[in-house]
């Protein structure tokens, strides 16, 4: 699809060779795909990212019937077009090799070492390519004891310190527990793009292209953020909260008559006025309660009083009230509740893409707000080999019995080339 001048994002005119798969390097690309560059996805031939197949759910057709396209895969690769190619193959290695010669920036997730056996490694591409940006994202970096091993997010939640820090304590039942969603995949992939762009900018100063190592284990370390540095301050190993706050209180789920809600109050003014609507001002005079640090000191002792409290009215009711009082606190929204929450509607968050399997497909908006170069949703994540033609035909000058000669020896996987692409590659 053509952009206009208006829509042009801030990264039009550069193109992402993304040799990854499953959720960090694709959340990269994506990133990087809103933003404008043009992202050659490479996959597998018949088989594709594995998360193609992570479902159910998966993408149903436009007579209710399951696709091979799960919303796992879906959620991380709009923008993109699918290149099936197999890498395993001298002939594709030589394809990608020819278009990393033309991309500004690749993106890779392979054990360490595996694309050097396939002269695929960032030594052997910059002979050819010295612009090139190159990232490798793996589970515990190219480097250090732990580099030859498989990084999963599971697994890098729990020895990176995060689950350690997620769950209710055991005297209240609870167990180390991981977040719902790949966090550590996603982190990862936020920190990579932050890498690559700094890469640009140094890239633009020098010409120069360079070498990026990220991994999830790093990036998980990195993200303990003040947990961390509280540990390494004090020497003392923080334990498991449930929903409150190590260094805030009261900032947790609170019980409502009818359901839990949020309250989060951040300074002792908050708790001033909370107490006032709560009708329990004493406990904002009390020595022990009237200072955060205090309330922190004897979290023991004011939270049950709190909750005693909480309970007698409505989440509803607690909520109006506090919020007009200018106290911070919310409900606990399920994912029902958030897509059709009325702000989540006014800031794009939500989106629809034309899908060849579907008709349509609903995704997650970016949270990237741009005033000179917005984002844009191009393209819905792409059916696999379904931009071989138009990529390898664009950028490597490949005539349609070139394509299919390859496709037909196993190197290339793609729908079969309709009369339009005949015409194009013959003119």
């Amino acid at each position: 699809m053509t952009e206009s001048a208006e829509t042009r994002g801030a990264l039009s005119g550069l193109t992402v060779l993304d040799l990854s798969r499953i959720l960090a390097g694709p959340t990269s690309t994506q990133i990087l795909g809103d933003l404008g560059a043009e992202v050659i996805k490479v996959e597998r031939p018949k088989r594709g990212d594995d998360t193609r197949g992570w479902g159910p759910p998966f993408l149903l057709d436009e007579e209710g019937q399951e696709t091979c396209e799960s919303a796992y895969y879906l959620s991380s690769n709009r923008n993109k077009q699918s290149v099936a190619i197999d890498l395993a193959s001298a002939e594709g290695q030589d394809l990608l090799q020819s278009l990393a010669e033309k991309a500004d920036i690749l993106i890779e997730n392979f054990k360490v070492g595996d694309l050097a056996r396939r002269g695929l490694d960032y030594d052997t591409l910059k002979t050819r390519n010295p612009k090139l940006i190159y990232c490798s994202i793996s589970g515990f970096g190219q480097t250090g004891p732990y580099s030859h091993r498989a990084g999963y997010d599971f697994l890098i939640q729990g020895m990176g310190g995060i689950m350690s820090l997620t769950g209710f304590p055991d005297e209240e039942g609870g167990t180390p527990t991981k977040a719902g969603v790949g966090i550590a995949d996603v982190m990862c992939g936020m920190y990579a793009t932050v890498a690559i762009l700094a890469a640009l900018n140094h890239r633009h100063q020098t010409g120069e292209g360079q070498y990026i190592d990220i991994s999830l284990f790093d990036s998980q370390v990195a993200w303990l953020i003040n947990q961390g540095v509280a540990h390494l301050v004090s020497g003392k190993v923080p334990g498991r909260l449930g929903n409150g706050h190590p260094t805030i209180v009261p900032y947790e789920t609170f019980p409502a008559r009818d359901k839990q809600f949020i309250l989060a109050v951040g300074n002792d003014s908050q708790f001033q006025k909370f107490c006032a609507v709560a009708g329990c001002s004493e406990l904002a005079e009390d020595s022990r309660f009237a200072l955060n640090a205090d309330r922190v000191r004897n979290r023991k002792e004011l939270v049950p009083l709190l909750r005693s409290v909480t309970i007698q009215r409505d989440a509803a009711d607690w909520i109006s009230a506090l919020e007009e009082a200018g106290v911070p606190c919310g409900p606990v929204n399920d994912l029902g509740d958030v897509f059709t929450d009325p702000h989540v509607h006014s800031r794009g968050m939500k989106i629809t893409l034309p899908h060849p399997l579907s008709g349509s497909v609903d995704l997650i908006g970016s949270p990237i707000k741009m005033e000179k170069t917005p984002v844009s949703y191009r393209a819905a994540p792409p059916v696999l080999g379904s931009g071989t033609l138009d990529v390898l035909q664009r950028h490597l000058g490949l005539t349609c019995e070139q394509l299919c000669d390859l496709k037909n020896a196993g190197v290339l996987d793609f729908p079969e080339p309709t009369e339009n692409n005949k015409k194009e590659t013959a003119q």
